[in-house]
């Protein structure tokens, strides 16, 4: 069974960044693709950014959040989060695609406000 575990999530003024990170529990070769979804309060989850075979952003955030993955453990994905801004408030999930499943994180709460 596959665990994600986030961190890095908190409070920062608009305009701030923030960095996330996630580890998975399973070795890396098995894990195709890993990304972030996130889920405002009130609204419905919304898938963030993604990276497999190729790397690909939301237009919300595309230029302003970077998506990375360490090349030596390949189990660990980090999202760079630059000008955020109010609307970026969410709890933010790590995920994983392995053996043909999508795992979920348990999530991390990102709050901009001034």
């Amino acid at each position: 069974q596959l665990q994600l575990v986030e961190s890095g999530g908190g409070l920062v003024q608009p305009g701030g960044s923030l960095k996330l990170s996630c580890a998975a529990s399973v070795t890396t070769f098995t894990i195709n693709a890993m990304g972030w979804y996130r889920q405002a309060p009130g609204k419905q989850r919304e898938w963030v950014a993604s990276t497999g075979s190729s790397t690909n952003y939301a237009d919300s955030v595309k230029g302003r959040f970077t998506i990375s993955r360490d090349n030596a453990k390949k189990n660990t994905v980090d999202l760079q989060m630059n000008n955020l801004e109010p609307d970026d408030t969410a709890v933010y999930y790590c995920t994983a695609v392995h053996s043909g499943v999508l795992y979920w994180g348990k999530g991390t709460l990102v709050t901009v406000s001034s």
